[in-house]
């Protein structure tokens, strides 16, 4: 995909009777580390890497700050957390998955039609189409799932289903199964500012739904647009390095 232009200074207040939602958005923070309240702590390579192999602290996006596993889930999340430096699917640059892929590192950019909704982020250069029509069920399980979505008054309500599972929340290990369904909400709260929220519901995993809830800002420094990120070629070795290596004995 090539860099889109920014298009928040030329764009519209509405688009027909609902706000007009495009632009280049980011969230700030540490989520994409730990979702939850978390110290910092070093990580590993830290005798050649230093500071850029710690991991920084950051306040809780987690609404009262308690993700309510089921106790067989919560072993597992144990198990993602001490393994997160090689099993994070981030890592090997796989799909982030929804709502991840609003609160990481990387912005994303809002393209809003009469029709329908266009998500574009810079991670992976990946990208998905809300469906603003008649819901539509997922036809397959992806990584980002099938997003629907309605207007409640001056808020974009998207419901997403149809994951495969395999998407984390953050490189703690925080995780869901297939059966996921993240209701997200995007509000303005000014023309730069929106408010994010998104219900968690997955009863595989989780005693009961919760939520999660962060300021997304809109860039609007000078010829501000999304760029490319193609992580893949960086990840290929560690997703095929020990076969090559294997091979070689």
């Amino acid at each position: 995909m090539a860099a889109l232009p920014l298009l928040a200074e030329t764009t519209p207040a509405k688009v027909g009777e609902h706000p007009n939602l495009t632009g280049l958005w980011q969230a700030m923070g540490t989520a994409d580390w730990d979702i939850q309240a978390h110290g910092a702590e070093t990580g590993p390579y830290v005798s050649t890497l230093g500071a850029l192999a710690g991991v920084p602290p950051g306040q809780s996006i987690v609404v009262g700050d308690e993700i309510p596993y089921l106790p067989q889930a919560l072993e597992q999340k144990k198990k993602n957390l001490a393994n997160r430096w090689k099993d994070d699917p981030v890592i090997k640059c796989y799909m982030p998955g929804i709502p991840r892929a609003t609160y990481m590192a990387w912005p994303f950019q809002i393209i809003q039609s009469n029709k329908n909704i266009l998500f574009a982020y810079e991670f992976g250069t990946e990208n998905r189409v809300v469906n603003m029509g008649k819901p539509e069920p997922a036809a397959v399980d992806t990584w980002m799932g099938t997003s629907n979505g309605h207007w409640e008054g001056n808020t974009l309500v998207i419901e997403v289903t149809g994951f495969n599972g395999m998407a984390w929340f953050d490189r703690a290990g925080n995780f869901a199964s297939d059966g996921l369904k993240v209701t997200e909400r995007y509000s303005l709260l000014d023309p730069n500012t929106m408010n994010y929220e998104a219900t968690i519901e997955d009863p595989q995993t989780f005693s009961r739904p919760w939520k999660i809830s962060t300021i997304l800002y809109k860039h609007r420094e000078k010829d501000a647009r999304l760029l490319e990120y193609k992580c893949v070629e960086f990840a290929e070795e560690l997703i095929y390095g020990p076969l090559k290596k294997g091979a070689a004995k």
